[in-house]
């Protein structure tokens, strides 16, 4: 579809233009007012829509699954309708029991969020057909722009810069590096890099089958890859009376497997001329298609300052918040007024003000290649949040927190990992970086391991305030952000050694506070100063032991003679060295105990000094490095195998990770099967290997490399990257 441009203007500060295109599409601006909405969808966005509903007086409608029963975004609507199953194909991607959820409950109105159904076009008729508002573009406009082949047609149509490549069959050498894309589908599904000749056909067909699993669409492309180029997209409002406000950019180019984790307005070093461009080609792309509601146009910005069409999300995207925080504007609100039939409220948006940074918060191991992580989240806390959810901008509100989860949330395997958004405004990219920086450094997060100490790096990181992040950024720093260097990891240690003397005082002090009293004495405790007490830790593989002794004057730590133990409590431990004193928080739950100060965090695990005499696991055995589902086994018992070589794949959180063979050898139990649930540890398959490492037990899923194989996105999920 295309439509008619006429009188655009555009106005470098704001980007804003303005004219009149096809007007409102089918279901665009109906004109009816908005009782009751419905959100397609759960988790962060599904709060942050209920959130403006309930500003403007809507009632709202939540779906969840039976794995979401208990979720906070279950919790806050006005009324739930439960979708039976749990898997994103059983629930949130079913377009039938959606519509019939709303029509059970009395909306009008579907709020589609972003991921699951949000840029289906069938999705957004059937809404309508039932006679319900839906609030987002029109079903021919996603239509128009859900195939990335199509839609760089009407870019190139409507004078919008496209990068070209060849036909694959045409591809020389002179054409690498190339990147392999899906037509259909998003957040680095079906997606390749190339940089040999003869791998493009092996990577084209790969892509293809995993472009047909997980979107039903086997059609690919190729684009010129640009490894130095940044992303840079531009938020788009456009009413049903031809006015279309760019408002603003962000630079979204830390990624991690083409998935974004930090997000940024205004996108730091364009001038003018360069921001005025950007802002007109992506209003002259929403205009082709007659576009209503919010979108967001993405671009890839050369070195040289050429910039290329990618693709356009008919939707909010996850980082729009850091558009409100500079705006003041409530997007979500806007796309209901639109929806609703009212025109923008100005011939141009507002001006920005400050800058806004945004860190996605996730459930995973950077570490570990990225490894999901499940369990229950037992305390979340993030210090100095000022808003949940709200349009703000200004010194009043510099911290916006969109969450999610709540403390006692389950994290499960069904969904994306993502947790939370945490935003930061101020007047300056500096003070923001630093504002959001400094609160996930201070945050406690009790439970799953995520990427919290990645994001305070990237932060942190002299590239990156610099302003000179690209899409490689990641893969180039990798080691250096997840795995300090010597001086840090001497740090590190310390750190980590005074985490665990804060746990052993804590642990000593709750001990006597629940002791029973003996012979007339508090705590039934004996001072005697010649018998030293011992506590050991585990962190991950590291053991910490931990001596101290008790006296009148309280504890003394016989392995630190220069720390002074100032207070020692069964949840704060005040700690003085070298003549600075900070405090520990300590919290404990079974043999688990954190501890968090300013810049350090630990999570130990109590070493029984009488642990269970228990049976070692099989040599060869292969665990399970995460809950998940076995999807496929490509061995059977009795095979012959080579190290390396794949032998099942298991699904957690809509990620492929692969187990391996460790070693030559031959397949001597094989417990694994398609549709299998399994846990952590699980025992999937034992190599019994030619030479035997005596290393093993293992866990073979696959290695830490950044530049090497990945596990590959599997299906739709709920968090914007990845998605469809």
């Amino acid at each position: 579809m295309t439509g008619t441009d006429t009188g655009r203007t555009t106005g470098s500060d704001t980007g804003h233009t303005t004219g009149t295109g096809t007007g409102g599409a089918t279901g665009a601006g109906t004109g009816r007012t908005i009782g009751s909405v419905l959100v397609a969808n759960r988790g962060e966005i599904a709060r942050r829509v209920f959130r403006t509903c309930r500003d403007l007086g809507i009632s709202t409608v939540a779906v969840c699954s039976d794995a979401d029963e208990g979720s906070p975004h279950a919790a806050e609507a006005d009324a739930v309708v439960r979708l039976p199953g749990s898997t994103p194909a059983d629930t949130y991607l079913r377009a039938d029991l959606l519509v019939k959820a709303a029509e059970a409950a009395g909306a009008d109105a579907v709020h589609p969020g972003y991921g699951f159904l949000s840029e289906n076009a069938d999705f957004a008729r059937a809404v309508t057909a039932a006679g319900l508002t839906w609030i987002g573009p029109s079903a021919e406009a996603i239509a128009a722009m859900g195939s990335k082949t199509s839609a760089k047609r009407i870019a190139a149509a409507a004078g919008v810069p496209v990068a070209t490549a060849p036909d694959p069959a045409e591809a020389t050498a002179d054409d690498l590096p190339l990147l392999v894309k899906a037509a259909a589908g998003g957040g680095g599904r079906g997606m390749r890099v190339v940089r040999e000749l003869a791998a493009l056909e092996t990577e084209l067909a790969a892509a293809r089958a995993e472009a047909q699993a997980a979107f039903g669409d086997s059609e690919v492309f190729l684009e010129p890859y640009l490894p130095a180029g940044r992303h840079v997209e531009v938020q788009i409002l456009a009413d049903a009376h031809g006015t279309v406000w760019a408002v603003g950019e962000r630079d979204c180019s830390v990624q991690r497997r083409h998935q974004k984790v930090v997000e940024e307005t205004p996108a730091p070093g364009l001038d003018d001329a360069l921001r005025a461009a950007l802002h007109g080609a992506a209003a002259d792309a929403a205009r082709a298609v007659g576009y209503t509601g919010a979108g967001t146009v993405e671009f890839l910005l050369a070195p040289d300052g050429r910039f290329f069409f990618l693709e356009m999300n008919t939707r909010l995207q996850v980082e729009h918040p850091v558009t409100e925080c500079v705006t003041g504007l409530d997007l979500v609100a806007h796309q209901i007024r639109i929806a609703e039939g009212a025109p923008l409220p100005a011939p141009v948006p507002p001006a920005p003000r400050g800058h806004a940074v945004q860190a996605r918060l996730y459930a995973e191991d950077p570490a570990r290649d990225w490894q999901p992580q499940a369990g229950r989240l037992h305390l979340f806390d993030v210090p100095g949040v000022t808003a949940r959810f709200t349009a703000v901008a200004g010194a009043d509100h510099g911290l916006r927190l969109d969450p999610g989860v709540e403390d006692g949330s389950d994290i499960g395997v069904h969904y994306d990992a993502m947790l939370a958004k945490a935003v930061a405004w101020a007047p300056t990219r500096t003070e923001a970086l630093r504002r959001l920086a400094h609160a996930l450094d201070r945050s406690r997060i009790h439970g799953p391991r995520t990427n919290r100490d990645l994001l305070v790096r990237i932060l942190r990181h002299p590239e990156f305030a610099a302003g000179r992040a690209d899409t490689a950024f990641l893969t180039r720093h990798h080691g250096e952000l997840t795995g300090p260097g010597e001086q840090q990891a001497q740090e590190r240690a310390e750190a980590e050694s005074l985490c665990a003397a804060a746990a052993a005082l804590a642990d000593q002090a709750h001990r006597r506070l629940r002791a029973p009293a003996v012979a007339g004495r508090a705590g039934g405790w004996r001072n005697v100063p010649s018998v030293p007490h011992t506590a050991r830790y585990l962190a991950g593989d590291t053991e910490h032991t931990v001596r101290y002794r008790t006296g009148r004057a309280g504890p003394v730590l016989l392995d630190r003679p220069g720390t002074r133990v100032v207070r020692a409590e069964p949840d704060r431990v005040v700690l003085e060295t070298g003549g600075v004193r900070r405090t520990w928080t300590v919290t404990r739950r079974g043999d688990t105990v954190w501890v968090d100060t300013p810049g350090a965090r630990l999570t130990l695990t109590a070493v029984s000094r009488f642990p269970e005499p228990g049976g070692r696991t099989a040599p060869g055995s292969l665990l399970a490095p995460m809950p998940g589902t076995v999807v496929r086994v490509a061995v059977a018992e009795g095979e012959r195998v080579e190290a390396g070589q794949p032998l099942l794949w298991l699904e957690a959180m809509k990620m492929e990770h692969r187990v391996t063979a460790p070693a030559d050898g031959t397949v001597t139990a094989l417990h694994a099967h398609p549709g299998r649930q399994v846990d952590v540890g699980t025992v999937l398959a034992v190599v019994t290997a030619d030479s035997p490492d005596p290393s093993d037990p293992v866990n073979h899923s696959d290695p830490v490399d950044p530049a090497g194989p990945e596990p590959r996105p599997t299906a739709p999920s709920d968090a914007e990257e990845p998605r469809p």
